[in-house]
Order: C-alpha cells, then structure tokens, then sequence
C-alpha cells in the first residue's frame, strides 16, 4: 500500500494536536503585565509539548521520507502513536493549570513513555516490513539514543512521586537530546544518493 494518505492523515492530526494545546493559552483578563504571570506555568508546560510534538512530526517525516510502502499492521501502529500523541493537549493542560503539581506531572510522564514506546512499535514494523538490511533497518541501528530517552522517562516518573520538579526537569533533558533532529535517516539517504568516483 502507499504511504500518502497515511502521511497526510498524520500531519492533519499532529497540526490538531498542536491548535489544542494553544488554546489553553488563555488571554489574560487585565491590561497589564501582571496579567501575564498566571500563564507562565501554562506557558512552560506548553512551550515543552509544542517541542516534543515538533520531535515526533520531525522524526515521523523523515521516516516516512524512507519508507516505500506499508501495511495494515503499520497503520494500526501509526494510530496508536497518534493516540498517545492526542493526549499531550490533555496532560500538558493539566500540569500547567495545577503548577506542576505530582499527579500532572507523573501522568505527563507516562505519556510521554506511552509515545516513545508507540513510536518504537511503528519503527520495528517498517524495519520488518522493509528489512533489516533496508535504509530505514540500518539507520536505525540499535536505537540507543530511543532507549536511553525510555529509561530518563522512567526515571522521571519515579522522581515526580518525591519531588515533581525534578521530574519535570527531566523530561526537558529528554527534549534536549531530541531537539537537534535525528539524521540518522537524513544520513544514509544522502551517502545512498552520493555518485560513485571509481
């Protein structure tokens, strides 16, 4: 099957998933600055989201870009990764509106490992779909960079339980690492295209 409609369909929902999370940016009842320094929690919190959606669309397109066709099981994979993503609005919300209180952050938390665990799921299904020897299977590679993010993930969720802040604190050390978009695709595609000098 053709990877188009599946591309545009995600798109569609991640540009969604962004506009909702704005919203929550209330305009502020005063004239003032002082008006504004209500929402600086809700602005921290969705300044972090809007980056990790901004992660995961960057990551998703240069995936695609070397996916040649799929199947029904990866569709199915994408959807759970578009369900996970759906709820970053959601907790993003909750944990601005409450301050960064335990409970918001450690449910933050859970979905962000929720989104790497589903991307990862998506990623094994296009390797197998297309090989291990494929651009995507060796690009790829051990996912080093996809486990360590897990294992800050559920570190930070324990952390968040004591002290939330350092949870927090956390998941933007995740964000840190991803920020920089992930070339290992770019890469092998651009040494693939490089003209041969025998």
């Amino acid at each position: 099957m053709g990877k188009g409609r599946l591309e545009a369909f995600s798109d569609g929902v991640i540009a969604i998933i962004i506009t909702i999370m704005v919203l929550e940016l209330k305009v502020p009842h005063h004239a003032d600055i002082e008006g504004l320094t209500p929402l600086i929690p809700v602005f921290v919190s969705y300044a972090l989201s809007f980056i990790y959606v901004g992660i995961y669309w960057n990551n998703h397109h240069h995936m695609l870009h070397a996916t040649k066709s799929i199947n029904g099981a990866i569709m199915w994979a994408n959807l759970h990764l578009l369900f996970w993503l759906s709820l970053i609005p959601f907790v993003t919300g909750w944990m601005g509106e409450n301050h960064f209180a335990k409970w918001p952050v450690i449910c933050y938390g859970i979905v962000l490992i929720m989104n790497s665990i589903a991307y990862t799921i998506l990623v094994k299904l296009l390797i197998r779909h297309h090989g291990e020897h494929s651009l995507l299977g060796t690009a790829f590679g051990s996912d080093t960079k996809g486990k360590i993010s897990m294992a800050i993930y559920a570190v930070a969720i324990v952390v968040s339980f004591i002290q939330s802040w350092l949870g927090f604190a956390l998941y933007i050390v995740v964000a840190c690492i991803w920020f920089i978009p992930d070339r290992r695709i770019e890469n092998k595609m651009n040494k693939e295209e490089e003209p041969y000098h025998g």
